[in-house]
């Protein structure tokens, strides 16, 4: 039986590792409403449409360099490259997966940062949480990151959960086990 170093008498899982009992941690609040033991019992959610405004906000920050970054590589082949189009077409997919990479780095990277939040979501007083009220690891904002693919996939729907739920969390919340939460 694998333990990892941990006694416990707790029974062992399906792949016969035991895991200690832990309790959640005490969430890390800044603000004065909160009491209680995570986002499910104290803050307040971000709304419906405070969060539709910070993804219009996030994509101007994100979708102007985008449209410069895809543009330009293709402007510059076309007339450097003349009837090469294998160049055009290389200038193009690059600057596809360096926007592509862009937005994953910009939405993982600055929910996971301590500020909690993308400009659009601290422009509006939004911060993205785990359900214990944590600030989220690198991974946990990436598997978001690309939750919010598959929301896009299902005609949207994902996103549109966000003004039905009762926490106001969409399918890339709830895959993600995150909150979107008011910091103000």
């Amino acid at each position: 039986m694998l333990d990892f170093g941990r006694r416990s008498d707790a029974p062992p899982d399906f792949f016969g590792v035991v895991m200690a009992s832990v309790p959640p941690t005490q969430p890390v609040w800044q603000d004065s409403q909160s009491v209680g033991t995570g986002p499910r019992d104290s803050a307040q959610p971000g709304g419906f449409w405070l969060r539709i405004a910070a993804a219009m906000i996030d994509g101007m920050v994100v979708g102007i360099p985008a449209v410069i970054v895809l543009c330009v590589p293709a402007v510059v082949a076309h007339f450097v490259g003349g009837k090469n189009q294998g160049l055009v077409d290389s200038a193009v997919v690059l600057a596809t997966v360096a926007v592509l990479v862009g937005n994953w780095l910009y939405f993982s990277l600055l929910e996971s940062s301590t500020r909690r939040a993308t400009a659009g979501k601290r422009a509006l007083g939004l911060r993205v949480v785990t359900a214990q009220g944590q600030q989220l690891s690198f991974l946990n904002a990436t598997g978001r990151f690309f939750a919010k693919w598959l929301s896009s996939l299902i005609l949207g729907i994902g996103f549109l959960m966000v003004g039905f739920t009762n926490r106001k969390r969409g399918l890339h919340d709830f895959m993600a086990d995150t909150f979107v939460i008011r910091s103000r």
